[in-house]
């Protein structure tokens, strides 16, 4: 019934967790699991989730993979949840410092790309 998990590498619905790249604030594109990148894409695109439980789990990969608290993908994450919950408008600047963090990332060359 449980999986097999070794010290260093565990999962969280079905999504690995890299304990030895916790917080490491370095993500190589590649090695985002592709339903954490699809996700994230839809945060970027015109049309992002509307389903914050979907939203957390990236937020929780960020956080864990990328630079903690402070990561712009985690902080965008929050943020668009927060919006979904209460129904207030989204901060633009981070937003913004979201769609910037993609491109250092290496998800896409522009911003417009990711939109």
């Amino acid at each position: 019934m449980s999986q097999q998990q070794s010290a260093d590498n565990v999962s969280i619905d079905d999504i690995p967790v890299d304990i030895a790249n916790t917080q490491s604030g370095d993500v190589d594109p590649t090695d985002v699991p592709d339903e954490i990148e699809s996700i994230t894409r839809g945060l970027a695109g015109e049309h992002p989730p509307t389903n914050p439980l979907v939203v957390l789990k990236a937020a929780r990969w960020w956080y864990i993979h990328g630079k903690g608290g402070t990561d712009p993908a985690f902080q965008w994450a929050i943020e668009w949840t927060r919006h979904l919950a209460t129904n207030t408008p989204s901060d633009v600047e981070r937003f913004d410092q979201f769609l910037e963090y993609l491109v250092t990332v290496g998800f896409a060359d522009e911003r417009h790309e990711l939109r």
